[in-house]
């Protein structure tokens, strides 16, 4: 599994500060998903509201981590480098409207593999556990657009959120969610709403 800091920040952040959490999946959720995958940082594009929402998160005291699936490395579409190119860029737009991406969480590999860290395997979640401390995973919720994401969430005992953007809407059509899914809309509605469901 691969993993990558935001801002430059060591892992020794981690335990000095254990302020709360929220798991994100990346495509559909943060940004445009593309059945070609996102190759470059041209390709690219945040979700109207999604930065604004990790921002509003962040000034609430939620640290926002990342975890997603990369195949297209394992497919020979990018590297690695690449791929820290696109999250720099990610990472550089937020940084616009206030919002930090603590780190990047992801998985390199394809089915083929046969790893434990591709969702819907809870391997990228148990590293998030083990890299934060978490000592209770139903408090941390992880928001997804696929049913991969919210199958790894709920196997790792973290809270499943579903968006509707990006593949949101087929999966919800699909059906099959695991017990105790919350829906939203997006990710700033997710943001709004888990933030009064704090506040309550």
């Amino acid at each position: 599994m691969g993993f990558g800091h935001g801002s430059g920040h060591g892992s020794g952040a981690a335990a000095s500060n254990p302020r709360k959490l929220v798991v994100l999946d990346r495509d559909g959720v943060i940004n445009f998903d593309s059945p070609s995958f996102i190759k470059s940082p041209d390709e690219w594009h945040p979700v109207p509201g999604s930065l604004e929402a990790i921002a509003r998160l962040n000034r609430a005291g939620f640290r926002v981590v990342v975890a997603t699936n990369q195949s297209g490395i394992g497919r020979g579409l990018f590297d690695t480098a690449m791929l820290n190119e696109i999250h720099a860029k990610m990472h550089r737009a937020a940084a616009t409207v206030g919002a930090r991406i603590e780190a990047v969480f992801f998985c390199p590999h394809t089915n083929q593999d046969k790893c434990d860290c591709r969702k819907p395997l809870p391997g990228m979640m148990q590293q998030i556990i083990d890299r934060y401390d978490v000592v209770d995973p139903s408090a941390v919720p992880m928001v997804g657009d696929a049913l991969r994401d919210l199958q790894s969430a709920a196997a790792a005992g973290f809270e499943p959120h579903l968006v509707r953007s990006g593949k949101g809407e087929k999966t919800l059509a699909t059906g099959g969610l695991p017990e105790g899914t919350r829906i939203h809309a997006d990710l700033r509605e997710f943001a709004f709403e888990f933030l009064a469901r704090q506040e309550a």
